[in-house]
């Protein structure tokens, strides 16, 4: 980093801000997949707590209507999760293409005026520059630490689980019923 030009400063600081979004974005995946796991075993919780007071059909239906809910919702984490980091890579390629193009116009203009003062002030200002990267560093090491700490143990996506509670009624034991 001994003579970096502003340019090349600034698309570090870009980089660094797009690893911080992606940090949140997994932190987002990941505890939405583990308030699934929560929603399921409380559910499941909840159909043992009813006992015997539902059918084998309505605990049957019941599970699977979770099951369905559950899987759209996986599903929905997982698809708007993927394509936020999607945008954030566009972002952040954009973005540097614009300081690239930005950087190439003011040399440019440079050339074809003979004024050298926007050289000068970029000069200037690479110092600070190279001051926000630091923080912005700083800011990207602690989300990805703030997303392991949220992922905990990590986190399998559960379209459809099997439970032990979902139980089909035996066709047998129906079919005996309505014979009787």
């Amino acid at each position: 980093m001994a003579n970096q030009s502003l340019a090349t400063v600034t698309n570090e600081l870009i980089a660094s801000y797009g690893n911080t979004a992606k940090n949140v974005i997994q932190a987002y995946r990941v505890g939405n997949e583990r308030a699934v796991g929560f929603m399921d075993d409380s559910f499941l919780a909840a159909l043992d707590k009813a006992g015997r007071r539902l059918s084998a059909k309505a605990r049957f239906n019941a599970v699977a209507a979770e099951k369905k809910l559950t899987a759209y919702y996986a599903k929905s984490v997982e698809v708007t999760s993927d394509n936020a980091n999607l945008v954030v890579d566009k972002a952040v390629e954009l973005a540097g293409k614009s300081v690239v193009q930005v950087a190439a116009n003011a040399g440019r203009f440079e050339k074809s005026t003979g004024v050298t003062t926007l050289s000068t002030l970029a000069t200037a200002a690479v110092p600070a520059a190279k001051a926000v990267t630091k923080v912005a560093t700083k800011l990207e090491v602690q989300s990805s630490v703030l997303a392991d700490k949220i992922a905990g143990k990590p986190a399998k996506a559960k379209a459809a689980p099997k439970r032990s509670a979902a139980k089909r009624p035996a066709a047998k034991k129906t079919a005996a019923k309505k014979a009787a």
